[in-house]
């Protein structure tokens, strides 16, 4: 569907003005139902004058086997019942718009066709797996470990042990015997990010097995993605399969975490736009799109409406998919209304916090927001963002390991310089600074200063290194460091920042092993064979791997690092901030067995002593081993403790039975 801006500004002004949304805002539930006792399709389309439902027997081709005129209902919407049970009955409308007809999806559809051709009717409790009832997510982790995967990417490589069919689907989830779901399960991490599964429009899922593509191009977001699916023209396979994905995850024993994209299109040719021409996407006054997204269009979620479909998308799949937290991409370009509304509304669904919610506080450009008074959800106005929403800590990513912006620019772990402030400030996670907008130098203190804002809580910060944007840690490291062996100390001690500051840690799948993908930092549709993970490299990279088990296995006995409450900052107590160096203490009560810690971060090529507060200390962690604390015969220290070039130090003071009287 081209722009049209005469006809794009039209709506503009008919959608600004009051009246229209008094008339036309509905509060009542929208899509299909189909059950055993019949369907029901409720549309909201008030422009439309008339809409039309077609029946199809298959999800493509043929003629309808029946049409049928929908009802003119209350606040602009379209309403058809019947007493028959439609499953796996295909649909599709023909609304009438400003004296032209067109065909149109259904914009809150639950099934679709191979490649969205045709919307399904389903009845949901078929799609069900067994013992689906009684499917439950993990109690909830003491400490929050969050590793980023791709459905596709995780399962693709055979030396990962995936039966053949099910390498790319979900059901490889289901193949619990396998390498890749056996090392998923060891690693110790509490929940998967999984990449978009909402049905997608850049992969042709009738087409070669190969294609790839990261999925950030939502087409039905209420639909699961049927490339992944093991029969993309039966509507009801992928929604079963995706159940099935994450009942093994759970029963795996990680939370499922859904990437939602809900700030763009994969084009203009929706089921959004074609039902309602122009209402769910910003436009300027020149009727031009807005593109703050980058990618040719925003949606305007500042609209009632469509802040409505935002939730309602949110709440389905968290009832009906058991998801269990949500990440939001260019979370920047959600208004901050409708971001509290969702965590609200989970909130009172199941639970003050059984959901996590969290995303990027920026966006990729500007955007043509409506309302004096509408605050998007970015860095600059997150003071008003509950504080059960956290957000992606830039600052601490660019400060380690240098700027995503500059290949070549080194962070505190590959030779930056002045940085140990910033390394000190992600630890305490008191203060989120994001650089995206300083792409100069990421030592310009004042243009960070000036993005600098205050969170609620120290659990709001995401803290992470790498993620599926840009180079991944290893390749980053690559390009700024030469030798092999720096590289891997410098790559152990990014992981020991990163497990050792306040918040919450984020790590993508393959980080720990050493993940490449040949020094290619945007690999959103590059060959498979490029962003697969390659399951020889954790036995190839076997000590790295046991690093950072060795560090998450640690993370969930220092509550100090994990602390929701407003107070969390003042557990961190930082001790030198300079030269190479950051060396703070933690207040860790109330663990029961180091009620106080001391962190020391070495990037100097140099081995350093530094002395330690009163008392006697276990060595947790070092620059070589990560499980230390396990130890029957702990290694301690007291006076002082050394720390090697190029890495860190984690120790825990004890507390002997007599102390305290």
């Amino acid at each position: 569907m081209k722009p049209e801006p005469e006809t794009a500004k039209k709506y503009r002004k008919l959608y600004k003005q009051k009246k229209f949304h008094e008339q036309y805002m509905y509060n009542g539930p929208l899509g299909p139902v189909c059950t055993a006792a019949g369907t029901s399709l409720v549309l909201w389309s008030p422009v439309a004058e008339s809409v039309r439902l077609n029946l199809y027997h298959t999800d493509a081709a043929g003629e309808p086997f029946e049409v049928i005129d929908m009802a003119k209902g209350v606040n602009g919407t379209w309403t058809f019942s019947t007493p028959e049970c439609l499953h796996g009955v295909y649909y599709d409308l023909t609304v009438l718009t400003d004296g032209r007809e067109q065909q149109a999806g259904d914009p809150y559809a639950r099934a679709c066709g191979a490649n969205s051709v045709r919307d399904m009717f389903v009845d949901l409790v078929k799609t069900d797996p067994e013992g689906w009832e009684e499917d439950r997510a993990p109690g909830q982790p003491a400490a929050p470990v969050i590793y980023e995967m791709h459905v596709k990417e995780f399962s693709w490589d055979p030396a990962g042990g995936f039966s053949e069919p099910l390498r790319g689907k979900y059901l490889a989830f289901t193949d619990s015997g396998s390498k890749g779901m056996q090392y998923l399960k060891e690693l110790g991490v509490t929940h998967v990010q999984l990449m978009p599964i909402y049905d997608f429009g850049s992969v042709d899922e009738t087409g070669s097995r190969e294609q790839f593509n990261w999925g950030y191009d939502p087409v039905n977001y209420n639909i699961p993605e049927g490339s992944y699916a093991t029969d993309a023209h039966r509507g009801e396979v992928r929604v079963r399969e995706c159940k099935e994905m994450i009942r093994a995850l759970h029963r795996c024993g990680l939370r499922v975490v859904m990437d939602v994209v809900y700030n763009h299109t994969y084009s203009l040719d929706t089921a959004l736009q074609q039902t309602a021409p122009w209402y769910f996407y910003r436009t300027n006054e020149k009727g031009e799109l807005s593109n703050g997204s980058g990618c040719g269009n925003d949606t305007a979620s500042e609209r009632p409406m469509c802040a409505k479909y935002i939730l309602d998308s949110v709440i389905y799949w968290a009832e009906e998919y058991h998801i269990d937290g949500f990440r939001f991409d260019l979370m920047g370009l959600i208004d901050v209304r409708v971001m509290n509304r969702i965590r609200a509304a989970l909130d009172e669904r199941f639970g003050a916090g059984e959901k996590i919610l969290y995303g990027e506080p920026w966006a990729a450009g500007m955007t043509a927001v409506e309302g004096k008074n509408t605050l998007l959800a970015d860095r600059s106005n997150f003071a008003a963002v509950d504080r059960g929403i956290g957000l992606f800590n830039g600052d601490i990513r660019d400060a380690v390991k240098g700027s995503v912006f500059n290949a070549k620019s080194g962070g505190f772990v590959n030779g930056g310089k002045g940085l140990e402030e910033r390394i000190a400030k992600g630890a305490a996670a008191g203060r989120y600074i994001d650089s995206m907008d300083s792409k100069d130098s990421i030592d310009s203190k004042d243009s960070l200063e000036a993005l600098s804002c205050e969170l609620k809580a120290a659990s709001q910060a995401i803290t992470y290194v790498s993620a599926h944007d840009n180079h991944t840690l290893w390749d980053k490291l690559t390009i700024t460091t030469p030798d092999s062996k720096l590289r891997l100390r410098q790559n152990r001690l990014a992981a020991a920042i990163c497990m050792t500051c306040q918040g919450i840690p984020f790590l993508l799948s393959g980080e720990e092993f050493l993940r490449t993908k040949k020094g290619l930092d945007n690999s959103y549709d590059a060959p498979v064979e490029i962003n697969r993970i390659d399951w020889a490299l954790p036995e190839r990279n076997r000590d790295t791997v046991d690093y950072y088990r060795g560090l998450i296995g640690l993370r969930k006995h220092l509550p100090g690092l994990y602390d929701p409450t407003g107070e969390a900052c003042k557990r961190i107590h930082i001790l030198e901030a300079a030269a190479g160096v950051v060396m703070f203490t933690v207040d860790n009560s109330p663990s029961e067995r180091w009620p106080e810690l001391l962190v020391i971060y070495n990037s100097t090529h140099k081995k350093i002593r530094r002395n330690l507060p009163d008392g006697e200390w276990e060595i947790l962690a070092d620059d070589k081993n990560s499980f230390l604390w396990k130890q029957e015969m702990p290694e301690t220290a007291s006076g002082s403790v050394s720390a090697a070039p190029v890495g860190a130090c984690v120790l825990g003071r004890i507390i002997y039975c007599c102390e305290g009287g």
